[in-house]
């Protein structure tokens, strides 16, 4: 699940460093990760792991790293943060 979510932040995550050289609990938002940019990473990981954001998990805090939003993928997967 990490590499495919390294995956999608490398292609539309418009990140400054490369995708390799960010530690998963690095702030992603240090790194290069715009508001819009987390647009277009949430409708990616949508699609790449068939969940949906609520509401509620539309905030700085969920894309704040790769850790963070595995934890969410992995809860929405589980269906523990279902709207």
């Amino acid at each position: 699940m990490e590499e495919q979510l390294r995956v999608i932040l490398d292609e539309v995550g418009g990140l400054a460093a490369p995708i390799g050289d960010i530690a998963t609990d690095q702030d992603l938002f240090a790194a290069g990760l715009t508001s819009f940019a987390t647009v277009s990473v949430m409708l990616a990981i949508e699609e790449e792991f068939a969940v949906e954001f609520p509401d509620s998990l539309l905030k700085r805090d969920t894309f704040r790293s790769i850790a963070a939003l595995l934890a969410v993928i992995a809860a929405l997967k589980d269906d523990t943060l279902a709207a």
